[in-house]
């Protein structure tokens, strides 16, 4: 048996990079621009010194970011903006000239910041480091080409500066493609159970979980079961959790005695982020959450199907159904190129609402 050396091993791919200054990511192609955003800063240096590091991004427009003909895979993203814009920036990723993109998801969620505030990431497919840049190592294989677009819902101009890794070779029929999906409940409805991934019909697995959680209401609010329904299931899961902390890793309600929540960050899960209340309103605490199946993705032959119930407790110890606020974004590798789902990209769901005067005009306090 051949060994494999990892990291020191040699192939017949090639390296590329498309960024602001290559934007087509051909050979010898880079640090040529002669205008962009930082003309004004290299006018003393001239061509070969960061005259474009950055695009810009008009309001409503969907700036193509990167267009990749042949085969091979994505292996690193960078990207920086800062947080006001991480729910007005929308990420999309096509494989193989499908009609639907695969990755549909607004671009502060898709590191793990869905609350519009900084928080550090340290994990293996996900790195936040400071300040806001953001940086993803997903494997994204494609056959024939690929393209990716951020687009701007925003009224205000957006400077982002990114840059895309990627390998140029031959890639197996069999790799899979990824997926990402964005769903919002804001309030989870009356049924108290949020879908994280609808019925997926494909042959797959799923390798990962962002899960942003907002409390309408005070109160522990993690006792919710993270169900997957794998192929033939219905009714009941083939897969049924013990808790939304138990999936993310932590117990006993994060909470740590004499320490109250102590957030965490680990290679493959973490609670990294938790937002304090507003002034005395306990009930918007918020928090963000990850969980990568990295050694246990969850496999399904013909479709799959993901829900967290939203669950806490009363004081008389007895299960109290919540109506809080959870966005999540689910990760899968499939054999479909194509997007299956339409995210609920709606403006409204896409407003972060972090002042307790906005909630209070919501009429929203929990279920």
């Amino acid at each position: 048996m051949a060994k494999d050396f990892g990291i020191a091993r040699l192939d017949n791919w090639v390296s590329r990079s498309i960024s602001g200054e290559n934007v087509t990511g051909a050979p010898g192609q880079g640090g040529r621009a002669t205008t962009g955003t930082g003309q004004r800063a290299a006018s003393d240096l001239g061509v070969g010194w960061k005259v474009s590091p950055s695009v810009e991004i008009a309001p409503g427009e969907e700036k193509l970011l990167a267009e990749i003909e042949g085969s091979g895979a994505i292996e690193h993203f960078w990207i920086s903006v800062k947080p006001e814009w991480w729910r007005s920036l929308i990420l999309r990723i096509w494989w193989d000239g499908a009609d639907n993109p695969a990755v549909e998801v607004p671009l502060g969620d898709f590191f793990c910041l869905g609350w519009e505030t900084y928080a550090p990431v340290t994990s293996q497919y996900v790195v936040v480091a400071p300040y806001c840049g953001m940086n993803t190592f997903w494997t994204m294989p494609f056959c024939k080409s690929t393209r990716m677009t951020l687009q701007n819902v925003s009224d205000r101009k957006a400077v982002v500066y990114y840059y895309l890794d990627y390998g140029l070779g031959e890639v197996p029929d069999e790799a899979p493609y990824f997926h990402a999906f964005w769903n919002r409940s804001d309030p989870v409805d009356e049924t108290h159970i949020h879908t994280i991934l609808p019925q997926v019909q494909d042959h797959g697995s799923f390798v990962g979980a962002y899960l942003a959680f907002g409390c309408n209401s005070t109160g522990w609010w993690g006792e919710g079961e993270l169900k997957f329904f794998i192929d033939d299931d219905i009714e009941f899961p083939t897969i049924c959790g013990t808790g939304t902390e138990d999936y993310f890793g932590g117990a006993w309600d994060y909470e740590v005695p004499d320490n109250g929540y102590v957030t965490y960050s680990t290679p493959f899960l973490g609670m990294h982020q938790v937002i304090k209340p507003d002034g005395l309103y306990q009930s918007q605490t918020r928090f963000g959450m990850y969980r990568w199946h990295h050694s246990d993705p969850v496999r399904f032959a013909r479709s799959l199907s993901v829900t967290v119930q939203d669950l806490g407790w009363r004081p008389d110890m007895r299960y109290r159904p919540r109506r809080d606020d959870i966005a999540t974004v689910a990760f899968w590798y499939g054999r479909s190129p194509n997007g299956t789902h339409t995210s609920n990209l709606r403006p409204e769901h896409l407003e972060t609402r972090s002042h307790p005067d906005r909630w209070i005009a919501s009429g929203v306090t929990g279920g």
